[in-house]
């Protein structure tokens, strides 16, 4: 089946953009995802423990359906030492977690983050498809292996979180855009259901569907109302999740990791893409330049992908602080389809240097992540304390994110430590002779807590300290003896 690219029917097209391209499917195609797979299984296979937001997935998506929901409506904690961090904006993903975890053989800490890379996959075999159609299968392929090669996305791809669906959905958007643009009314209820899904998957990415909305009145004029009136109903479940999360007072509960960037919020989206490195970083610049300009195909879709949600965001940043950098995964996977576009819009003799080059800066970039540590070493502490502890002893957790990690691993991997778990509000029994206390380190000091100042009143001291050191949580356990 051949169709056409797509074109501006408001205008006469130029030669490049009007011109056929085959749109059969290809093995050639299947690349990309290959690739991030193959990636990263190299990641996964350190078997590293979760870190606390992975940690929170597991917990919350192994309770019962009813419970969850409950919480995401009530906007209260699923237990008590989560009180304040109610499965709130990410709810519908806690939801698909839950049935994920609900299948025979499924539910290890492993499971999840493969759910998270065969999502990845996925979509970067949509999005390969979706470029290859208007663009020519050298576009789509060469862009689909630049982000499946990405830094952001490969961490994205291999962590217990939303990312990997967002991004799933996200190219079901985009292919359903595309079909449309070329076949009307083809792609309308794909573009529609992957639209929703985006936003439900995580709200920043209803930027990404509004880019295309852009791009599909800039191309089709006033011919682009039935999308323009799906792009619209399609937010409306993201919109419902926020709505709901301002009524029951969640609102910007736990967004304090969230920063301003004085106005700098564009370059520092685009360095976190190119991994901070600079030469990738302005080769990605110089051919997004080149893409926006000169891509056949799908300068428009890719240009309005990569401009209209920084844009979008930059207007939020000044009403509240919004920049970081995984939130912005689906709008920055448009750069790098942009820049891949440019690479092949160069005069025919530089494409293949150039598009080698950005591929191979790209993996460059990547490459010391496959000897990154772990996020978190809370099963490595609770695999210590099973070893070290004795029955009757009390282990302390002194703060949330010490209580995530204690309370998941001991279910998982030292059950026998249960009966003389702590978790918060409550508090060392005041009678004991040895206390183990967990907590955690921030810039080396312990969070402040009241249990120094119990320990000491219950005339304990500190004897003896096991430090367990990670790139997201800096975690240490504390015997405490009289």
């Amino acid at each position: 089946m051949t169709t056409t690219a797509i074109r501006d029917d408001a205008r006469s097209p130029a030669p490049e953009e009007a011109r056929p391209v085959a749109s059969r499917w290809s093995p050639v195609e299947l690349l990309p995802p290959v690739l991030v797979l193959v990636l990263g299984m190299v990641l996964l296979r350190p078997g590293h423990g979760l870190w606390f937001d992975e940690l929170f997935t597991a917990e919350v998506g192994r309770l019962p359906l009813g419970d969850i929901l409950s919480a995401v409506v009530s906007g209260r904690g699923t237990t008590d030492y989560l009180a304040t961090v109610p499965p709130s904006y990410n709810a519908p993903y806690y939801v698909v977690a839950h049935a994920w975890m609900s299948l025979p053989g499924i539910g290890s800490d492993t499971s999840l983050r493969v759910l998270s890379l065969l999502a990845t996959a996925g979509g970067m075999a949509l999005i390969t498809r979706a470029i290859s159609r208007p663009a020519g299968r050298a576009t789509g392929v060469l862009a689909g292996l630049v982000l499946a090669a990405s830094p952001l996305v490969l961490e994205q791809s291999v962590e217990a979180r939303s990312y990997g669906l967002a991004m799933l959905a996200t190219g079901g958007a985009l292919l359903g855009l595309v079909r449309w643009l070329q076949e009307p009314p083809r792609g309308l209820v794909l573009f529609g259901l992957a639209g929703a899904g985006m936003g439900l998957m995580h709200w920043y990415a209803v930027t990404v569907l509004a880019a295309f909305v852009v791009a599909a009145v800039v191309l089709r004029g006033r011919r682009a109302w039935p999308l323009l009136l799906v792009g619209a109903l399609a937010v409306l479940p993201a919109a419902g999740m926020v709505l709901l999360n301002l009524l029951n007072g969640t609102g910007g509960r736990n967004a304090e990791h969230l920063t301003g960037t004085g106005g700098e919020f564009p370059a520092l989206a685009v360095r976190a893409w190119a991994g901070g490195w600079g030469p990738l970083l302005a080769l990605t610049v110089g051919l997004a330049v080149v893409g926006a300009g000169r891509a056949r195909g799908v300068r428009v879709v890719a240009t309005a992908w990569a401009v209209v949600p920084l844009l979008l965001l930059v207007l939020v940043e000044l009403v509240r602080p919004v920049y970081l950098p995984r939130y912005l995964l689906a709008g920055l996977l448009g750069v790098g389809v942009l820049a891949a576009a440019g690479a092949l819009a160069l005069p025919r003799p530089a494409r293949v240097p150039m598009a080698g080059l950005l591929l191979a800066c790209t993996l460059l970039t990547s490459a010391p992540m496959a000897d990154r540590g772990p996020r978190e070493r809370s099963d490595e502490l609770v695999a210590t304390l099973a070893e070290v502890h004795r029955a009757g002893e009390p282990i302390v957790a002194a703060d949330q994110r010490s209580a995530m990690g204690l309370d998941h691993y001991v279910r998982t991997i030292a059950p026998q430590l249960r009966p003389d778990v702590v978790l918060p509000p409550d508090d060392a029994p005041a009678g004991a002779d040895r206390v183990w206390l967990v907590r955690r380190l921030i810039d080396g000091v312990p969070e402040p807590t009241d249990d120094d100042e119990i320990m000491r009143e219950a005339g304990l001291r500190m004897t003896d300290v096991h430090n367990f050191s990670a790139s997201k949580t800096d975690l240490v356990l504390q015997l405490w003896e009289r």
